[in-house]
């Protein structure tokens, strides 16, 4: 996602409107952790996580830390959650005082069970504005310039419509937010219900089955985030259901994909091997199930994919558990 977003950011409009005054979109830089990775894509200007994308003239290439951070006013991060303690305790240093952070990643970071911008700010403190930048975004789609929504969310308006002006597109459009805890949530469930919707596929179990996943599996997530604090209508829009049915549909999808593996037949450790991708949904499916526990919310799709990911249970039975389950009024939240 951060090879996207650098390419959002040079292809907005380079003058934005604020207050009566334009503010350009200046310097923009990419950054990586492997030094080695960092020259190579300054060479040829590709990835291999990305077929078929070219990085734009206009996005810089850092081959330090400092060069990176230099003058910033704003840091994306598409850091995967697992990797931004260590990630951002190796910035700190260079991090201009005031520079505003804006994640894209979605997870949660197991021991802790901190959101993205929650581990950002234990880190580098939280006397900046941070946000989340989240919804239905396909990083080869979004890359190709095809149509697409994104949330905004912040508990800082101003600076939630700041992120929406800088990511503005002809291609992308940008609402806002001030539900911080539901935007980040949304975002990490459903990689754990995509999981789910991915083992559907490999057991070719149909469509019917998988929409009713989805449904089931947006309750879940609306019990837990409402539980943690989360307004419930944020689940209903871009950065919920929006965000929950590309992921469970798009063959593209990585955390569908696993899915998929294990509904063929293969282990977690064989897909983890096969493949250059993070799963976000794996380790963040240990930190959901240990935050229902804790906020005594039931989650049985989501107990589900734990216990094949961990616990060797079979798909197959998976699904003969959630089906077996004693018969009762629908309800989406409790």
């Amino acid at each position: 996602m951060g090879l996207v977003c650098t390419a959002i950011l040079a292809s907005a409009s380079p003058q934005h409107q604020s207050g009566g005054d334009e503010t350009e979109i200046g310097r923009i830089a990419l950054w990586g952790h492997d030094l080695d990775t960092q020259h190579k894509l300054a060479q040829v200007r590709h990835s291999p996580l990305l077929e078929g994308f070219t990085l734009p003239e206009r996005v810089g290439v850092a081959l330090s830390d400092e060069s990176a951070l230099q003058g910033a006013g704003l840091i994306v991060c598409a850091i995967p959650v697992q990797h931004i303690r260590e990630a951002f305790t190796r910035l700190k240093p260079h991090i201009p005082h005031g520079a505003g952070v804006v994640s894209t990643a979605k997870g949660l970071e197991t021991g802790t069970h901190l959101r993205p911008t929650e581990i950002i700010a234990e880190v580098i403190g939280a006397d900046r504005p941070l946000a989340a930048l989240s919804g239905p975004t396909i990083a080869a789609e979004l890359a190709r310039g095809l149509p697409a929504t994104m949330i905004a969310a912040c508990d800082d308006h101003v600076f939630a419509e700041d992120v929406q002006r800088w990511f503005a597109a002809s291609y992308l459009r940008i609402y806002t937010s001030n539900d911080l805890v539901g935007t980040e949530l949304a975002g990490a469930i459903k990689n754990v219900i995509a999981i789910a919707a991915g083992i559907l596929d490999g057991l070719q179990a149909g469509y019917n089955a998988k929409s009713a996943l989805l449904a089931r599996g947006l309750a879940e997530i609306v019990r837990l985030g409402i539980a943690m604090g989360a307004q419930p209508e944020t689940f209903f829009g871009v950065a919920g259901v929006g965000d929950l049915a590309t992921t469970c549909f798009s063959p593209q999808g990585r955390n569908r994909a696993c899915g998929e593996a294990l509904g063929k037949g293969r282990t977690l450790e064989q897909h983890m091997k096969a493949t250059m991708h993070v799963v976000e949904g794996v380790a963040t499916t240990k930190a959901v199930m240990e935050l229902a526990e804790k906020h005594n919310v039931e989650m049985p799709i989501c107990e589900a994919v734990h216990a094949v990911l961990f616990d060797g249970l079979d798909p197959v039975d998976a699904i003969g558990v959630l089906m077996s389950r004693p018969p009762k009024r629908e309800q989406l939240a409790e």
